[in-house]
């Protein structure tokens, strides 16, 4: 592993970031500070791509060949149970994915490539806005022309995860992360009073009907083989009267799968059993399905090159194959623009979080989570290995 000399820098620097968590294309001071670090250490920088995305290009040699290297930026719209000194000060804000922790670590190995070399080629920093919540940071970039303006043969991320071991590295070849749909079922009847039903056509029977039968896709209409989850996650019927029934209802959640003939069979499906159902129950179903993320595929020979990067900077043994795993992740459409890897670094299972942080587990999208400092290095190691060995 790389010694970094700044690395209380990086890790007061990620805190500050924590601290000032902006949500998605509103990362005006992260993108900022970014910039004014690049630029102070004689990186060229552009900024405004993608709205509020930066990106340092480092050069060194003579060779024409590049690579993008890329970190998010943005916070999520969670308010924040940790009290210690870099809690969040903006309420219903929180860095709880650890955006902040990959901003440092990605600043970190720019700026020992600045400063030591080593490679050969192009190297493209992308700090990226508005990877949560469906914003598509990566797909607004790549629109504004990223890869016209920073052409590169190959594309890499990274993602902490917590329950892994801190410090340890995890990948799989082809499907990772699965893609990201939403959806919302509205069924339309004939409100009235609870007391003469005969005289409605109630949609609340024929929603719990369609709920019900959305996971028969699941069990009867898709093969076994492939994976795919449909969860309802949102239901909505009447008012806070109870005498009355309502006029409409509608169920919403989310679909994910590896595979877009599943989505598209799901989506499908979707219809093909909302409008009769609904019909049987004297309503009529809309349904509304929306794409939000593709899956997220590595490519076989950058998977296993950067294989042989996470075992070169923290060994074999901590350096799995694993496991695909239903969440998501924009940098999807990157990947379907360019050859490329994203891997996982662990993050532990808390125990690195300052007195004073939530009671909840230092997960994911948790209000207790934080990213763990000790990662730095590893992160940033990994980033200068990657490029060096890659551009060698």
């Amino acid at each position: 592993m790389i010694e970094l000399a700044d690395l209380d820098e990086m890790i007061a620097l990620r805190r500050d970031i924590h601290a000032h968590p902006e949500l998605a294309y509103d990362e005006h001071r992260t993108a900022a500070l970014v910039a004014e670090r690049l630029r102070s250490w004689g990186i060229e920088t552009h900024t405004g791509i993608g709205r509020t995305g930066v990106v340092g290009v480092l050069k060194a040699g003579s060779a024409s060949r590049a690579i993008l290297l890329r970190a998010d930026m943005d916070a999520l719209p969670i308010q924040e149970a940790n009290t210690f000194d870099h809690r969040s000060r903006h309420d219903g804000k929180m860095h709880g994915c650890g955006h902040d922790g990959h901003t440092a670590m990605l600043l970190a190995a720019a700026r020992y490539l600045k400063q030591s070399g080593g490679f050969d080629g192009t190297v493209y920093v992308c700090f990226q806005p508005a990877e949560e919540n469906g914003g598509a940071g990566a797909r607004a970039m790549i629109e504004d022309g990223l890869f016209e303006r920073f052409p590169c043969e190959a594309v890499f991320g990274m993602h902490n995860w917590p329950g892994m071991p801190a410090g340890s590295f995890g990948v799989c070849s082809g499907p990772m992360m699965a893609a990201a749909n939403a959806f919302k079922i509205t069924v339309t009847g004939r409100g009235g009073h609870a007391a003469a039903p005969q005289d409605c056509d109630d949609p609340v029977p024929a929603l719990f009907a369609i709920g019900q039968a959305l996971q028969t896709i699941l069990t009867r209409s898709k093969r076994p083989l492939d994976a795919a989850v449909v969860s309802i996650t949102q239901v909505q019927a009447g008012g806070e009267v109870t005498n009355i029934i309502p006029g409409s209802a509608w169920l919403g959640g989310s679909v994910r799968a590896y595979s877009t003939d599943v989505v598209d069979l799901i989506e499908r499906r979707m219809n093909e059993l909302a409008e009769p159902i609904a019909a049987a129950h004297g309503c009529r179903a809309e349904v509304y399905f929306e794409r939000r993320y593709p899956a997220l595929v590595n490519t076989p020979d950058e998977t296993a090159f950067c294989l042989d990067v996470m075992r070169d900077v923290v060994g074999s043994d901590q350096s799995r194959v694993i496991e695909p795993v239903m969440a998501s992740e924009d940098f999807a459409f990157m990947l379907q623009a360019k050859p490329g890897c994203y891997v996982f670094l662990g993050n532990g299972d808390g125990e690195h979080r300052l007195a004073g942080h939530g009671l909840g587990p230092c997960m994911l999208h948790n209000t207790s989570y934080d990213f763990n400092d000790n990662l730095i290095p590893v992160g940033a190691s990994y980033w200068i290995r990657l490029a060096q060995r890659y551009l060698a």
